[in-house]
């Protein structure tokens, strides 16, 4: 990996986990692409001795033998050792070592046993080791079956389990050093996410059209089928799944849309919603005033901003931008993208909302809608503020109509203080191209509007 940013939390709680005086279990799971490699070498630059052993798709027999031939490097004498899973880990955890099964699922896979071997030794062998095991997969489903649900061998024998996710946007936008406008960051972000390998294929020195055409329109592109392929390595019957994701791309929703856009019937869609969200490609969202098991207003949304623009603007297109060549972008993308991306910068305010209101004390913040009733960002307070925003992603400055629209949807949200106290509003309108002059006097003239420009919102969370 060319960068590695952030993950300060991760490397801090696995350097715990191996200066432990006891034998401990690391599990470190999400899906590919997000650094949990590079996430665990960085982890381990301090130890000469630590064994590493990336896993592929081979022989239970071979994996064994290229595991051996590793750890050998740092502990010879394992050459002698009997060629068996329990044997070879017994011997290095005897050595207090520091082991890693990267793509762990890949060794399961060969040698279902590996996850009891492993469930005997920290049960009844491990008393006087201060070894560590730590466990690495991309396949998430695989690695529930292994370590993590309440079936599972090893399920209650792990000290840690760190769910790798997207990085943040502040940190994403260090792989570019300050090269973009605040404009050309929230672009990027809102096309491009925080996932590592792809922030990768963006050059600072490249315009956005020319990253996104060369990396994603073309055919030729480094990520053009990357889901088709990330998905394709997770799910073995894709089909349903990826006319959901392009469904809930397209603007279906609700569970009603997206059954009537898919053709799946409503009852079945629940077990493939399920599905998608444990894999962390759906968020299922609910007005926040409402709890998720009880709202009937449920909006589903796909976590990853690039899972998002790749069902939106390049599933099933086929060669169609290769036959538009350098047009493709001007003419297919840049219309809707303005649009396309408000969604990310909604939520990038929301993530701004504590930062622009440090005198409160905001305990959720989200958005909230019901019937033709819809509020951006919404922050609840500890007391009796509750702050409500308009976002527009737009080239024309935010005029007065929209203060007015926010405060006419904020009187059909139902929320009171916790203590019974009256409830008091703070208006927060949040702009990518400015403010008109008399949104600018209301503001003037008012305790209870602020206005945010674009490069606030930017400032705040970088």
């Amino acid at each position: 990996m060319a960068n590695f940013v952030n993950r300060t939390e991760e490397l801090s709680r696995l350097a715990d986990l191996y200066e432990s005086n006891d034998a401990k279990l690391g599990v470190i799971f999400g899906r590919r692409r997000l650094g949990k490699t590079e996430l665990v070498k960085q982890s381990l630059e301090q130890y000469d001795d630590a064994v590493i052993y990336q896993a592929k798709q081979k022989t239970s027999a071979l994996q064994l033998e290229q595991f051996v031939e590793t750890a050998s490097e740092s502990y010879p004498d394992l050459a002698r050792i009997r060629e068996d899973w329990e044997a070879v880990l017994g011997y290095l955890t005897d050595q207090d070592a520091i082991i890693v099964l990267d793509e762990f699922p890949y060794l399961v896979e060969q040698d279902q046993s590996l996850p009891s071997v492993l469930q005997a030794m920290f049960d009844h062998e491990l008393d006087d080791s201060s070894s560590t095991v730590v466990l690495v997969g991309s396949s998430i489903s695989m690695m529930e079956e292994a370590a993590l649900l309440g079936n599972s061998p090893l399920y209650g024998r792990s000290s840690l389990k760190l769910d790798v996710r997207q990085l943040p946007f502040g940190a994403a936008m260090e792989f570019f050093d300050d090269a973009y406008t605040a404009d050309e960051q929230v672009l990027t972000w809102g096309i491009f996410g925080g996932v590592p390998y792809y922030l990768e294929e963006v050059s600072p020195e490249a315009t956005l059209e020319e990253n996104v055409y060369r990396a994603i329109l073309s055919r030729h592109g480094s990520l053009h089928d990357e889901p088709d392929y990330v998905l394709r390595m997770e799910l073995t019957e894709p089909t349903r799944y990826f006319s959901i994701l392009e469904a809930i791309a397209g603007g279906s929703t609700s569970r009603n849309e997206i059954a009537g856009t898919t053709g799946i019937d409503y009852n079945q869609l629940s077990k493939y919603l399920n599905r998608l969200s444990r894999l962390r490609l759906v968020d299922q969202h609910v007005p926040i005033t409402e709890q998720k098991e009880r709202s009937k207003r449920s909006r589903y949304r796909i976590r990853d901003p690039f899972f998002r623009f790749w069902f939106h603007f390049v599933y099933g297109t086929g060669d169609r931008y290769d036959e538009l060549e350098a047009d493709a972008y001007e003419v297919l993308i840049e219309p809707e993208l303005a649009d396309f991306v408000s969604h990310a910068f909604e939520e990038l305010c929301c993530s701004a909302l504590r930062t622009c209101y440090p005198e409160y004390t905001i305990t959720d913040t989200g958005q909230w809608w019901y019937q033709d009733h819809e509020i951006d960002v919404v922050g609840v307070t500890a007391g009796e503020t509750l702050i409500v925003g308009e976002c527009k992603f737009q080239r024309s400055p935010l005029g007065y109509d929209a203060f007015s629209k926010l405060r006419s949807h904020a009187d059909e949200l139902r929320w009171a203080p916790s203590d019974g106290g009256d409830r008091t509003e703070e208006y927060a309108l949040f702009s990518r191209s400015g403010f008109k002059r008399s949104v600018e006097e209301a503001a003037e003239d008012r305790d209870d509007l602020r206005l945010f420009t674009i490069e606030d919102i930017v400032e705040s969370i970088a």
